[in-house]
């Protein structure tokens, strides 16, 4: 021992001691503990590896700027699902009375778990593996179950944005090519493809040309050369914009994240002045307040908020990572969520305004064929010319004058009516018809489109974002996956992008076949559901019933310089967590009662018929649901019967100059003889890194903690600060 310690002093000395172990220790000088005899672990120390594990932290990207990491949030949490889910669930459950229920499970679900996972990821700054490992380390599964529901969810997400790359090049021509039937020959004669005929234009090039799609899932068909070509392309984009990790895929979010909202404007300006704009926008807005009453409601609103935010995925928490750790992650949560929502009431506005636009276009078609069935019915003398009103002009005939003749008719005609097989031909009923995802973007929307004056224009602004869209979700998913990878095995960024967008391109060529559809189908609705509410549960005990509400709350106030409202402590601690349990419950209740099956075209009949997935197809939808939640009883098992080691009964104290790499003002009064003797002391150190220690009962040691840049999840290592220099 250094003659000049206190210890050495105090042996010379008649003076009291009144000083702890613990005391004596934190005033001793700094010395690398593990270089030393007094090594109680055992490890043989690595210099070049002990140098790599201090400059991690140092060495960790970061974001170029606060816009640029908002709108790498924004870009990830808005998708695909704000502009062709939201609106169907707003026409279907009670129009604008929908946003009630949205709105508040926002607040009290979405935005307290948004805000804890941006807290936790930017406080520890690793990826979802390390972090939960770092919490508890007996719930590290879900940092792996994270990565896993990640992976499925990119491999169909990223056939979607092939789609659209397919639809945006298809969109440089006049007239678009799904705005009529193509003529064949048979033989001398041109007719119009039956299909095409029996359907419409633009759902005859979704499912033929485009997807040239199989009459069931079983039926495989081989590969579409078209879209295999166009998910390389897709997985091409990814990888380029993933390759230098957030320094790339930061810039990308400039576009990529602003790019959509320019479009949804210019489509908002462009319908309002449509014909039959203001009836769609009229029909969103008008509420059904019944429907609040309906459970089924609630449901769909919850789910639609967990998935909007992105919760669960890992990507939220590895774009908070490069943060600095003094970022109010606060102000981001609520900006975030509340543009989120936003962003999805302008994507209906515009969804109804241009479906509105698409009614009024297929009434007056309805219209018209009827009112040539009913002057057939007058030339025959079917019917009496008496029955119609002395107003009406076959040649200029209005929506009101047909409604009124059909009453008419109705009423004369009541035994024989339905022989007629005349329509009502009813807005309201046109307008009722609800469309989603795929059925949305690629038919109704196209079809609207292409009644569009310059429609080459509006289709190629419509597809590029859907693009961005997409891009910009897909960024935020491959970040929930690569960057908890790299920081736990210290793998080559670059490598393993390439590696891993190659890997799921080959995988996601069972997207890509003619029965793809089906298979996107089956993953989008059974992949990630159940797998990630039961991620968001686990990760919501893990920090308030495991780490404790309390001390988080007191890591968010020395993090943040000011105490978070209390309202986030009663919603951790109990709305969130029996929330979530209520829609998990639901969800699995949904699951027994309605089996699961698909939409599949039938190209005899030119319709779509529901059909139940077979016996194999069940297999690979159980398997999903169980490999996606495997991590979390696995990893809980190993650590819990010490088959694998989490470092938790591991007490390598090391010191380095200015640091220290354990807190031991945590140890009891009957622990620090064990400190000496190598023993296990009786209580391990907080998991989480704090950036002032949290001073709970009986501890008063002002002694400084952080991240460990070592990669070795849940030992109790600890840095006194993170250096935020580079940053």
């Amino acid at each position: 021992m250094p003659k000049n310690s206190k210890v050495t002093q105090r042996e010379h000395s008649s003076e009291h001691v009144t000083e702890s172990v613990a005391d004596l220790l934190a005033h001793e000088e700094p010395v690398d503990y593990k270089r030393s005899i007094l090594n109680v672990t055992g490890e043989t120390w690595d210099k070049q590896k002990d140098g790599e594990e201090e400059l991690d932290a140092e060495n960790r990207p970061a974001w170029n700027s606060k816009l640029q990491y908002i709108l790498a949030q924004i870009g990830y949490s808005v998708g695909l699902g704000n502009v062709w889910r939201f609106p169907y669930l707003c026409q279907k459950n009670g129009g604008g009375a929908y946003l009630v229920p949205y709105l508040v499970l926002l607040i009290i679900i979405g935005l307290p778990l948004f805000f804890l996972e941006l807290a936790v990821g930017q406080r520890i700054r690793r990826g979802s593996i390390g972090v939960w490992n770092y919490i508890c380390p007996r719930l590290g599964g879900i940092g792996y179950a994270s990565c896993l529901v990640c992976f499925f969810v990119g491999l169909y997400y990223n056939v979607i944005i092939g789609w659209s790359i397919f639809y945006f090049f298809k969109s440089f021509q006049y007239p678009l090519p799904w705005s009529e039937c193509p003529i064949v020959k048979n033989g001398s004669v041109a007719v119009v493809e039956s299909e095409c005929e029996r359907s419409s234009a633009t759902t005859y090039f979704w499912y033929r040309e485009t997807l040239d799609i199989s009459n069931s899932i079983s039926e495989s068909g081989g590969l579409n050369w078209k879209m295999t070509l166009c998910l390389l392309v897709a997985w091409s984009l990814v990888g380029l914009a993933m390759i230098k990790g957030i320094q790339s895929s930061g810039k990308v979010m400039y576009f990529s994240s602003l790019f959509p909202y320019v479009v949804l404007v210019c489509f908002l300006v462009r319908g309002l002045l449509l014909r039959g704009a203001v009836d769609g926008i009229m029909h969103m807005f008008t509420p059904k307040l019944d429907k609040m009453l309906d459970p089924q409601v609630w449901r769909e609103a919850a789910t639609q908020v967990f998935f909007a935010l992105g919760l669960g995925f890992g990507g939220v928490i590895a774009f908070s990572s490069y943060n600095k750790q003094d970022n109010n992650c606060h102000f981001d949560a609520t900006l975030v969520s509340f543009i989120n929502f936003f962003t999805s009431v302008l994507a209906t506005l515009v969804v109804f305004a241009v479906l509105g636009f698409k009614a009024n276009i297929m009434n007056e078609k309805c219209v018209v064929e009827n009112a040539e069935k009913i002057l057939g019915y007058l030339n025959t003398n079917v019917l009496s010319h008496d029955l119609i009103p002395p107003h009406v002009n076959f040649s200029h005939l209005t929506a009101k004058d047909y409604n009124e003749m059909y009453r008419v008719i109705m009423t004369v005609k009541e035994g024989h009516f339905k022989e007629l097989g005349l329509d009502a031909c009813v807005l309201e009923d046109e307008l009722n018809k609800s469309v989603q995802g795929t059925g949305l973007a690629f038919i109704a929307f196209t079809e609207a489109m292409t009644h569009f004056p310059a429609s080459p224009f509006w289709s190629v602004m419509f597809f590029l974002m859907l693009i961005n869209l997409g891009l910009g979700s897909m960024i935020g998913t491959m970040s929930g996956i690569t960057t908890p990878i790299i920081d736990t095995f210290k793998v080559r960024k670059e490598v393993f992008t390439v590696g891993s967008c190659i890997f799921a391109f080959v995988v996601g060529l069972i997207f890509v076949q003619r029965s793809g559809n089906y298979f996107v189908t089956m993953f989008d609705d059974y992949s990630a559901t159940l797998p990630l509410t039961v991620v968001v549960i686990l990760e919501n005990i893990a920090v308030a019933w495991i780490y404790g509400t309390k001390k988080f709350m007191q890591e968010l106030t020395e993090m943040l310089g000011f105490q978070p409202y209390q309202f986030y402590y009663y919603t951790w601690k109990y709305v969130s967590p029996i929330c979530m349990a209520v829609l998990m419950t639901a969800s699995i209740i949904q699951l027994g009662v309605s089996p699961p099956g698909y939409s599949a075209w039938i190209r005899e009949e030119a319709a779509e018929k529901f059909l139940f997935y077979p016996s194999w197809a069940m297999a690979i939808l159980i398997s999903l649901i169980i490999l996606a939640s495997l991590p979390l009883p696995l990893v809980f098992i190993l650590r819990q019967f010490h088959l694998i080691s989490d470092g938790s009964n591991a007490l390598s104290v090391t010191y380095k100059k200015g640091r220290m790499m354990k807190d031991i003002s945590n140890l009891e009064d009957n622990d620090e003889t064990r400190f000496i003797l190598s023993k296990v002391p009786s209580e391990t150190p907080s998991p989480m890194p704090t950036h002032r220690s949290y001073l709970g009962p009986g501890s008063n040691s002002p002694m400084e903690m952080s991240s460990a840049p070592n990669g070795r999840y849940g030992s109790g290592y600890l840095l006194a600060s993170t250096p935020e220099s580079e940053l």
